[in-house]
């Protein structure tokens, strides 16, 4: 049967629930509520430092294709004006038909220049563009007549038209060219000052969100300490009102086998002096009634039966008044009351008890003469009821000042970390209340060793103060 709780024990565990409980919450939502903000912060950098890769890699790309582009042209404008002078000076027809092949050559990837570029362009970044494309157009259109001229023409002509008309154009256009490649640079540049500002609203967001998360978790931080530390503060008072409560119930209990003891031994001093005496008493005036009547048979015979019933009485009083307190125990000492006892339990039991309790001292305090010999009561108790020993072992040996108590068996043992039965809670509380220390050694099939350490009177006190 598991004891029933104190009332101090019932109100304890009340009262701690709900503070447990608020502790929980107040936790999982401190700690819940800053890795939110933690993670919520980790995944906006993490997708604005996405953006800002993003957005360089795509103004390096769009730089890096609209200056090939522009590199194309040029040199499709330079090759032009070079193979142009070729075809011009050329004799051979079928060379110079070559010649002006390149130059269609030449022009075609011009054009196609001139679409990459194109297509990369945004919105309001065309007319730089469109002046390049018309200006090539027309460079282009110079060409036209040159390829109807004859031997002659081109001989006559070629000079004028390479100094006043091709160069001139060829290098406004490679002016032109040259602008839009300073566009192309701007536009990086400003790229990398939106960039910059992107960068900087990024950086603005997080300083922001560390704020935001520092200032809430200093918050959160102030409210789970103050609420922490009330815990604290509930808890140590709960606490010292549980020792308390301990310190008076073991100051009870303590009180309470001070009366058991006193109240045993006024029981077994009356049933010695008073009842024992009385049967006595009885014992002699039934032998004087035999003898007063010697010739009546049947009389003496309902005598000695009430004789043999009046002894018996006597020896079930003497028992009882000695369970209760041996009277040997205040008079003779420690020793003798366990050697006592250890006869007493072998003579109905059948078990070999050996006490060896050689250089104690006749005159131990009261307390510690009581609490060995019940420790011992109860110990050959167990071993007689439950243990089923065939021998147990006691020794007593007093030295530095305490006293030291082991009863060995070779019972069948149990399992002393589950198992503790009432009588093992009172010899415990006994060892302790003196300040001693009380250790119990069992196993299933290997028997059981009880040690028991106590403080002489000086030492007792010193530990219990």
């Amino acid at each position: 049967m598991e004891p029933e709780e104190t009332k101090d024990a019932v109100v304890f565990k009340r009262s701690v629930q709900p503070l447990q409980w608020g502790a929980q919450v107040v936790l999982l939502a401190s700690f819940g509520g800053m890795l939110g903000l933690m993670l919520f912060a980790g995944i906006d950098s993490l997708r604005a430092l996405h953006q800002v890769q993003l957005r360089n890699v795509q103004i390096r790309q769009t730089f890096l294709l609209r200056n090939r582009a522009l590199e194309e042209i040029r040199s499709a404008l330079y090759q032009s004006g070079t193979f142009t002078r070729d075809y011009l000076l050329e004799r051979d027809a079928a060379r110079a038909e070559t010649y002006r092949t390149i130059l269609q050559t030449v022009r075609g990837e011009m054009d196609a220049a001139l679409n990459r570029y194109e297509r990369s362009l945004d919105s309001g970044e065309e007319a730089p563009f469109q002046a390049l494309k018309a200006r090539i157009a027309d460079y282009w259109k110079l060409f036209d007549p040159i390829f109807h001229w004859d031997a002659g023409e081109k001989l006559d002509r070629s000079d004028a038209f390479m100094h006043e008309e091709l160069f001139p154009r060829r290098a406004t256009t490679l002016e032109i060219a040259d602008r839009i490649a300073s566009v192309n640079e701007q536009e990086l540049n400003n790229g990398d000052e939106r960039l910059k500002e992107i960068f900087d609203r990024f950086r603005f967001r997080l300083g922001l969100m560390l704020a935001i998360t520092l200032g809430i978790g200093a918050v959160l931080a102030i409210a789970t300490t103050r609420h922490i530390l009330h815990l604290a503060r509930d808890a140590d008072l709960r606490y010292r009102e549980v020792a308390l409560a301990q310190g008076k119930l073991k100051d009870l209990s303590a009180r309470l086998v001070e009366a058991q003891e006193q109240e045993r031994r006024a029981i077994s001093r009356e049933l010695h002096d008073e009842v024992g005496q009385s049967l006595s008493a009885l014992l002699m005036e039934l032998g004087n009634l035999g003898a007063v009547a010697p010739g009546n048979a049947e009389l003496r015979s309902h005598v000695e039966s009430i004789r043999k019933l009046a002894e018996s009485s006597v020896n079930v009083v003497r028992n009882m008044a000695l369970l209760l307190r041996p009277s040997m125990l205040d008079d003779l000492g420690l020793v003798p009351a366990l050697q006592w006892q250890a006869r007493e339990l072998s003579k109905r039991t059948g078990m070999a008890v050996t006490v060896d309790a050689e250089g104690v001292a006749d005159d131990l305090p009261e307390e510690h003469k009581t609490c060995i010999y019940r420790v011992v009561q109860e110990a050959l108790h167990n071993c007689a009821r439950h243990a089923l020993a065939r021998s147990v072992r006691i020794q007593v040996v007093e030295e530095s000042g305490r006293i030291h108590l082991s009863v060995v068996d070779d019972g069948q043992g149990f399992d002393s970390t589950h198992t503790r039965g009432l009588g093992l809670l009172g010899m415990e509380e006994r060892v302790t209340h003196l300040g001693g220390r009380f250790h119990l050694q069992s196993e299933r099939g290997h028997g059981t060793r009880l040690r028991i350490e106590i403080p002489l009177a000086a030492q007792a006190v010193e530990v219990l103060a």
